[in-house]
This record gives C-alpha cells, structure tokens and sequence, in this order.
C-alpha cells in the first residue's frame, strides 16, 4: 500500500481470486446505505461462459462486452459496445457519484483506451476510484497510475477499510469548518 488515503485503489487479484464478486457486493452495500456508487463490475470471466457480461453500477442492467464468433476463433471484446458504455457510466458520474468502480485493468486500459478515461474524469471530479488489477499488470497499472494508488488485497475487509478513510476524509472535505452568513440567519 502506497497511500492508505490515495483516492486511487487497485483491488489487486491473483488466479482463482473473484474481485468480481468482491466488486458486486461492495457497490450494492454501498448504494443500499444511501452512497451513489457508480461503474461497471464484470459477470464470469472466460469468454467460452455464456454468461460473461457486466453490471452497469448502478441500475444492475447487464451488459454483453464481447462479440460472439465461431468456436475456433473464440470471443473478442466488442471495443464499441465497450465505448459506448463508458459513455453512458461518465454521464452517470456526472449526475453525481460517491465511487467509480471499474471491472479490469486490462488490454485496453494499459493501452490508455477503453474505460482509462473514467479514472481521469472522476479523479478530475474527487471521485474516488476503485479497480480490479490483475497481479500480472500490477508494475503496468504503477506506471499508469503515475505511482499515486492505494494496493488492496482481493478482499472485502481491505476494500471497506480503505473506503472508510477515503470517504471520511472526502466528508471533511466538504463540510464548512465554520457555519455561512445564511446558516447562522436560518
């Protein structure tokens, strides 16, 4: 862990780890107690899975990201299905939000594409930012991420720990330290 209070955190996953899962319950916790979590968390992780889609976070609606082809050949991410949901999650952020989560660091981010753009925007808008990264891609995502991350282990107690710094201190943030001229009139 670099920076316990960075706004920036890799959930930082290993073969046979479910950050997907992880990343589902975190939102949903959250949006249940009243936070506004926005981003998008992948369903299965291997393209031969009939299942393997994403959640749009917040409204649950799934996603297909890959593009179906023939046995041999097998899937291949749909990069504009893929753009254009990271149209549609920046707009959600800027109706407000509490938390960006975003599935993956992969191909495409390392590449500065796919939905790199939203760690930019929402950081832009002190959002704080939450993202599987494979341990493989650890060293990529340090080098994109200009060394400013907080490492998480893959599981749910070092997510909420670190969630419940960053928000506290965001809270502070925003609060006055001393009441307005229309707040002492009220």
């Amino acid at each position: 862990m670099f920076d316990a209070q960075c706004d920036l955190a890799a959930l930082v996953y290993t073969e046979g780890q479910d950050p997907d899962a992880i990343l589902r319950e975190f939102a949903s916790g959250l949006n249940a107690n009243g936070h506004r979590a926005v981003g998008i968390v992948q369903l299965g992780r291997y393209c031969p899975d009939a299942s393997l889609s994403a959640t749009l976070v917040p409204t649950g609606e799934q996603l297909q990201l890959f593009q179906d082809r023939n046995a041999s050949a097998g899937c291949r991410l749909d990069v504009g299905q893929l753009t254009g949901v990271g149209e549609r999650i920046a707009r959600i952020l800027d109706e407000g939000a509490d938390i960006l989560i975003v599935n993956r660091f992969g191909r495409q981010e390392r590449e500065g594409k796919g939905l790199a753009h939203l760690i930019a925007h929402a950081l832009g808008a002190d959002i704080p930012v939450v993202i599987a990264v494979p341990t493989h891609h650890f060293s990529d995502w340090i080098t994109f991420a200009g060394g400013m991350t907080v490492k998480l282990h893959c599981d749910r107690e070092s997510l909420d720990a670190w969630w419940r710094l960053v928000s506290a201190r965001n809270a502070s943030l925003r609060r006055p330290d001393r009441a307005t001229v229309c707040e002492i009139f009220k």
